[in-house]
């Protein structure tokens, strides 16, 4: 039975948000439809009714799925419909992820799956945002147990000024496409590409989007209280009494010992692995008294060790390494380790190591977006690779998961600030970043790694761009910014914020947390440390290479370009494709043609690029009555010549106008590769070419020659002097 939808609407920017439950998916736990104009989305949530057993972490899913009838179209694949989530889908279904995450109860095992589906895609209003509040919402009416409700908002930077929640049109001009979800005291996640904005814009943009979605978090609220449901009960996986205190007491002493000592991370983690297995070996008799299992022991040790390490960071501002708060690791750059890529950039910040690799391509190269967002290709391409022998482990290869896509779009969105336009430089950009070794942060060191590849490559961009992941350590109280996070620090800490940008401003964002918010304080703080970082890691990049080199790599494509007129295309192209494939063939090159006529030639070394641009500006061309022209000849028949006038375009020559004296054969006068000098005496207007070489020997003028060649006729006989077949167009 349908029940009554009860809506329920708020304010975001200048726009309206709407959400309604209890006519779709009623046996979700918690199902909502948002609306946003013509924007609409279906998200529901639903829980296990148990947990899985030996689980030992908060099982949350969260799917994006989008529908391409949402958008009125239909799935370009070969089977005709949706398969394997797009990049941007990926994306958007860890958008939705980030903030939702920290806000259940951190005892809960149970499953929660979060699907969001698009059902309609308008031309104004963005899905991915309006998908965090969607999702935010099914979670708050359901039964499950969630805290706090989730707004979200996009901020644009647009001719100076910050515009809430902005169209998809008006952000086709902003230098800033920032988006910020939170609970209504603070930042819960950050995700942001921008033109090189500065600190001080940032925390003012960041403050207003926290204000900006407090209407939204209202109308959620007012939304729970009417139709939402009793929170279920859930087993609760916390510790032992008296686990933690006895585990604390016997190797507190030993985790405090050995984070004096100044190791690597295999061998910390070597001399962790022995101690927990001591710990464990030490509380056999009093697990089996007190029915503690391993697994609980295990979760306990790594409470203990987590509690050592943030205390002796707030409390003496010692950091596992031995470093402060704000050191860096050490640094080290090379470019040009490989001969055949077109650009590589290996980057070390302590154990992490990331080597990229540029590939300069065609425009055609570009890829090609079969999705629901705006974008429709992409000319720059950022891939990532995080293989197992980076962290020392073995497991097998499935192909580039959530977090791999995740730091390739991050990498890719802080370096694309700086690509240099497609006027400025024709080329496809692809750029992949393989991590060698990681020690945290990995994604930062492939920004680095990738300037140095872009400009290894002979890429002009505007500038370096470096990145740093900063953290946080927070007791409530008392708080540390720690600049240059390495994995522990990561895994330990509170806050992984990352920072992209060069020397005059910020070019990308993203901040995750595991507490429940950060303050503005706080992102003015690490901002700023960020900030000074970056300049240091700028300092090592710019030593290692000033400025993009002056010469692409002689294995790079070498592209000239050249404009026809666009009803010259299909000339060009020819039937099937037949004359474009020959000039490739011809002069081992590839070529592209845009829509508006410019055709762009590459070939490696460029010397074929520069005659297949001679021969097609020399097809484009239109022989002219009077003109003479100097030509090949390609073809001799028993009634004349046919000369190659322009390139793929020849005339043909009756074998009376072939020399200033009688012959009796073609071949009297000329053989098939001589070059002559013909004027052109008539073309008809089917493009038939008429030419007379006499005309030149003779010095005629264009009303002689034509007096003197008039084609006539063939006769009965098979008067060879009246045969005048039409030219051929090569």
């Amino acid at each position: 039975m349908v029940q009554e939808d009860k809506t329920f609407c708020a304010r975001l920017g200048e726009h309206e948000v709407c959400f309604s439950t209890g006519k779709l998916a009623g046996q979700a736990g918690g199902a909502v439809i948002a609306r946003s104009e013509e924007t609409v989305l279906l998200a529901t949530a639903t829980m296990s009714q148990t947990p899985r057993q030996g689980i030992d972490f908060f099982p949350l899913s969260v799917d994006f799925e989008e529908r391409l009838y949402a958008a009125g179209r239909i799935p370009g694949s070969f089977f005709r419909r949706e398969g394997r989530p797009s990049e941007k889908a990926i994306l958007t279904s860890r958008l939705i992820d980030r903030p939702l995450r920290p806000l259940f109860p951190k005892d809960m095992r149970n499953d929660v799956q979060v699907i969001v589906t698009s059902f309609s895609q308008g031309d104004e209003q963005h899905a991915d945002i309006l998908g965090i509040i969607a999702a935010s919402a099914a979670l708050m009416v359901s039964d499950i147990p969630f805290e706090d409700p989730v707004g979200a908002v996009r901020i644009g930077l647009i001719d100076g000024q910050l515009v809430v929640n902005p169209t998809i049109p008006q952000m086709e001009n902003s230098s800033l496409d920032l988006r910020v979800a939170g609970s209504e005291n603070a930042i819960i996640m950050v995700e942001c590409g921008a033109n090189e904005v500065d600190e001080a814009t940032m925390v003012e943009a960041l403050e207003l989007a926290r204000q900006s979605y407090q209407d939204v978090i209202r109308a959620q609220r007012e939304m729970q209280a009417a139709v939402g449901k009793a929170r279920a009960a859930y087993p609760s996986f916390t510790t032992p009494e008296g686990l933690f205190e006895r585990v604390e007491h016997l190797v507190g002493a030993k985790i405090q010992a050995l984070m004096q000592e100044e190791l690597l991370k295999g061998e910390r983690i070597e001399s962790m692995n022995t101690l927990e297995k001591e710990t464990q070996t030490a509380l056999a008799e009093a697990a089996e008294a007190n029915g503690w299992t391993t697994a609980q022991i295990s979760e306990t040790f790594h409470d203990v060790f987590k509690k050592i390490v943030r205390a002796r960071i707030l409390n003496e501002g010692v950091r596992p390494d031995g470093r402060d708060t704000r050191t860096i690791r050490p640094l080290s750059a090379e470019v040009g380790l490989f001969p055949r890529p077109h650009g590589t950039g290996l980057f070390n910040r302590g154990e992490t190591q990331v080597l990229s690799l540029a590939t300069l391509g065609m425009p055609g190269e570009q890829q090609e977006l079969d999705d629901l967002f705006p974008e429709e290709t992409k000319r720059y391409m950022h891939h990532y690779n995080f293989p197992p022998y980076s962290t020392g482990e073995a497991y097998p290869l499935r192909g580039p998961r959530r977090r791999e896509i995740g730091h390739g779009a991050l990498a890719e969105r802080a370096l694309l600030p700086v690509i240099p336009s497609k006027e400025e430089f024709p080329y496809t950009i692809r750029v992949v970043s393989e991590v060698l070794s990681s020690n945290g942060s990995t994604s930062m060191a492939s920004t680095c790694g990738s300037t140095l590849a872009l400009m290894d490559a002979g890429v002009p961009i505007k500038a370096p761009v470096g990145g740093i992941a900063m953290g946080l350590v927070t007791d409530g109280a008392r708080y540390a910014v720690l600049t240059d996070i390495q994995g522990l620090e990561d895994h330990l800490g509170d806050m992984d914020f990352k920072v992209t940008g060069t020397r005059e401003g910020i070019t990308a964002l993203q901040m995750d947390i595991k507490i429940k918010g950060v303050n503005r304080q706080i992102l003015s703080e690490a901002l700023e440390q960020a900030r000074l970082a970056r300049l240091q890691i700028l300092d090592v990049i710019e030593a290692t290479l000033p400025a993009p080199r002056k010469e692409l790599s002689r294995y790079a494509p070498k592209m000239l370009t050249t404009h026809i007129n666009v009803d010259k295309i299909g000339a060009l192209i020819g039937p099937g494709g037949k004359n474009i494939r020959a000039l490739q063939e011809k002069y081992e090159v590839k070529i592209d043609i845009e829509e508006d006529g410019t055709v762009f030639v590459a070939a490696t070394g460029g010397e074929g690029a520069q005659a297949a641009i001679h021969h097609i500006n020399g097809m484009m061309q239109t022989a002219e009555a009077g003109k003479v022209y100097s030509g090949k000849v390609v073809r001799l028949t028993d009634f004349g010549a046919f000369v190659e006038i322009l390139p793929g375009t020849d005339g043909m020559v009756h074998i009376s106008q072939l020399s200033d004296r009688r012959i009796e054969s073609v071949s009297d006068a000329v053989q098939v590769g001589d070059e002559i000098l013909v004027m052109v005496t008539d073309v008809s207007p089917d493009g038939k070419i008429r030419l007379s070489r006499r005309a030149v020997m003779e010095g005629w003028t264009l009303e002689q020659a034509r007096e003197q060649d008039q084609p006539r006729r063939p006769s009965s006989s098979g008067d060879r002097r009246g045969n005048d077949r039409p030219p051929r167009r090569r």
